[in-house]
């Protein structure tokens, strides 16, 4: 068993907080985990990983998941599967809601941080982003927009 780096720092991405709990290179690229704060309404737009699996674990709150044409409406405890190569995106339907997600193999979690902006208070409210720059920088990581965020 390998111990593997603690908890890092929350960034904003696209109006919510992220944390890369394990990152990639502690797993010599087989898989990265992330977790996402978000609240009501927070929907990232449809996009597609060319590259990785991913798992969504719902660890608080209401999430809708939309994989292809199929929707998940899940709550605390169940999980959701975005296969590589499916156009996939959430919906957060309570308040606020947390989510583990599990990218395999992991290097997508650079992609975020390179487009983060670190959290100052727990009271700051998300700064502005640049979704243009954001979604450019998206082809690096082969993850590309396959449609608007989801809306219910």
């Amino acid at each position: 068993m390998t111990a593997l780096p603690g908890s890092a720092e929350p960034f904003w991405f696209l109006g919510g907080q992220v944390r890369v709990l394990v990152p990639g290179k502690a797993t010599g690229g087989a898989l990265s985990v992330m977790e996402f704060t978000d609240s009501a309404g927070h929907a990232p737009p449809l996009h597609v990983h060319e590259d990785e699996e991913e798992i969504w674990i719902v660890l608080d709150g209401k999430v809708s998941f939309f994989v292809g044409d199929e929707r998940f409406d899940l709550e605390p405890g169940q999980v959701a599967h975005g296969p590589r190569g499916v156009a996939h995106g959430y919906l957060v339907r309570s308040a606020t809601a947390r989510l583990a997600a599990v990218f395999a193999p992991g290097r997508v979690e650079d992609w975020f941080t390179a487009n983060g902006s670190p959290v100052a208070g727990l009271d700051e409210a998300p700064p502005a982003f640049d979704l243009a720059a954001i979604l450019a920088s998206a082809d690096t990581y082969h993850v590309r927009v396959a449609g608007p965020p989801p809306t219910g």
